[in-house]
């Protein structure tokens, strides 16, 4: 009896392109490059990404990593990442993703929590020089045995990953393809802290098929990526459609309006992936003039229960899908189809990929929980992840196994519509753009800080939440917070005023 086909990995999907078209166009950098990293800008074709992403498989299995190890991943929206997400999957790795906002304190809390064994960084981005950031954190986790980056000026003991491209060693071992095997790790925040979210190829696979059906991508379609790629919807929503639809994926560092009006225009670009903001303003200033090649813009919602509030579309040549994120719980994406622009109404049941397909379930199932919250199931899903508590050991009858995960989004049921709203974020959990933290962090920073300091998260309605502090002296606070560890957002909370006293 034959054993039945391996499901595909993201691998699979990118040797699909590369066996049909070795000379297209893969990978197109961003043309500010030089000034975000200070390293020149490439465009690779499938073949010379496909060297170079053996090249540096070959360089993670020959320093010693073993197979189903996991390895750490802090990049901006470069070529880089993708070669290196590939070339991690092509050595049998499981990628853990840091986004670039973290700093060392959470960069050690989460290398130490999957007991990562190697860390990717690249040696400055925005003037802020990672690769330092990377040897910190690493130096605090004992599970670290291999540190590498791109980049010039990298620090003693840091392993050049430009170098280990241009060697283009043979170096490979045998790897299973196999979707369902682990893929990704990332990092949510809940009321009961911080949660690593494992994910197999099969449900990154499934969120970018989420996006890629409902946003109807063509294939070969030349995509313009301004989204951070270091989370789950970031790599579904950017890597995997891209890989599914077999095209060009250009990158754009966020956010230059003038340098991705100027990349749409010269790649041509049929599709746009940003910030949902970003992309109603764009719209705000006249989409079809400025950018007339876009035919499809999908917009990611990191404050989903901004959705029904937002601006109607008037593009007349592009159509806007939202995708609405939840963490790293999922997503699912509704594409706006009123003649008025205004976001589609989001039902109770199955959520297909296209909807109008009766009984499609790619995406999912969405549900209102006896909580009052939204709840998510399906493909994507990573229930094991988010599974309660057990029961106390005195209980007679184990509780029957939940198939769901509440985002703890309160949602509630219009009942003129059958619309499902969702009318507010988890309680205790602040957001600054992608960058989650508890509430109750904010007064433990303060009191580091002293007597009289102030650190307050205040509404935002284009980031969620935006913050605010004050102390006796601005300067020795936002010293101390770096001292700390924390991220930038808090340090430049005790920002200088011009109207300050």
């Amino acid at each position: 009896m034959t054993q039945p086909a391996a499901s595909p990995t993201l691998d699979t999907l990118f040797k699909r392109s590369l066996a049909r078209q070795p000379d297209a166009t893969a990978l197109v950098d961003p043309p500010n490059k030089q000034r975000v990293t200070g390293q020149t800008p490439k465009r690779l074709t499938y073949a010379q990404a496909d060297r170079a992403i053996s090249a540096l498989a070959a360089h993670f299995i020959e320093s010693g990593l073993p197979a189903n190890s996991v390895v750490a991943v802090q990049l901006p929206n470069t070529i880089e990442f993708a070669l290196t997400i590939l070339a991690a999957y092509r050595a049998g790795l499981v990628v853990a993703v840091l986004p670039l906002l973290w700093r060392q304190a959470e960069l050690t809390m989460a290398l130490n929590r999957t007991a990562a064994r190697a860390i990717v960084t690249t040696s400055k981005v925005d003037g802020i020089v990672y690769s330092d950031l990377a040897m910190n954190a690493a130096a605090e986790a004992f599970s670290i045995r291999h540190v590498c980056g791109f980049g010039t000026d990298l620090p003693e003991g840091m392993a050049s990953l430009d170098n280990a491209i241009l060697r283009e060693s043979t170096t490979a071992r045998a790897v299973i393809q196999d979707g369902r095997k682990a893929a990704l790790i990332s990092f949510d925040l809940t009321s009961d802290g911080f949660r690593p979210v494992p994910r197999a190829h099969l449900g990154l696979i499934a969120g970018g098929l989420s996006v890629s059906l409902e946003s109807d991508v063509p294939q070969g379609a030349t995509i313009l990526s301004a989204f951070s790629p270091m989370s789950f919807a970031g790599l579904a929503s950017t890597l995997t459609v891209w890989l599914l639809s077999g095209g060009t994926l250009v990158l754009h560092h966020p956010f230059d309006e003038e340098v991705l009006e100027q990349q749409v225009n010269e790649h041509a670009c049929d599709t746009l992936i940003a910030p949902a903001q970003l992309a109603l303003r764009l719209d705000e200033l006249g989409l079809a003039g400025s950018l007339p090649s876009l035919r499809n813009v999908i917009g990611l919602w990191r404050a989903p229960e901004q959705v029904m509030s937002s601006a109607s579309w008037s593009a007349q040549q592009a159509t806007l899908t939202d995708v609405y994120l939840f963490g790293e719980v999922g997503l699912f994406g509704a594409r706006r189809i009123a003649e008025d622009g205004s976001p589609a109404l989001i039902k109770s049941g199955p959520h297909g990929a296209p909807r109008e397909l009766p009984g499609s379930s790619i995406a999912g199932d969405i549900l209102l929980t006896p909580r009052g919250t939204l709840g998510l199931r399906g493909p994507m899903i990573p229930v094991a992840a988010y599974a309660p508590p057990p029961p106390p050991s005195d209980s007679l009858i184990a509780a029957p196994p939940r198939d769901y995960v509440d985002t703890d989004y309160s949602a509630r049921l219009d009942r003129s519509t059958g619309a499902i709203n969702i009318t507010a974020p988890p309680s205790g959990i602040m957001a600054v753009g992608g960058y989650r933290f508890l509430a109750q962090d904010l007064q433990e920073w303060a009191r580091r800080l002293g007597q009289g300091a102030l650190l307050t998260a205040l509404p935002d309605r284009l980031s969620g939440h935006r913050l605010a502090g004050r102390a006796q002296d601005n300067a020795r606070a936002r010293d101390a917070l770096t001292e700390l560890g924390l991220n930038p957002l808090m340090v430049e909370a005790f920002r200088d005023r011009a109207n300050s006293t």
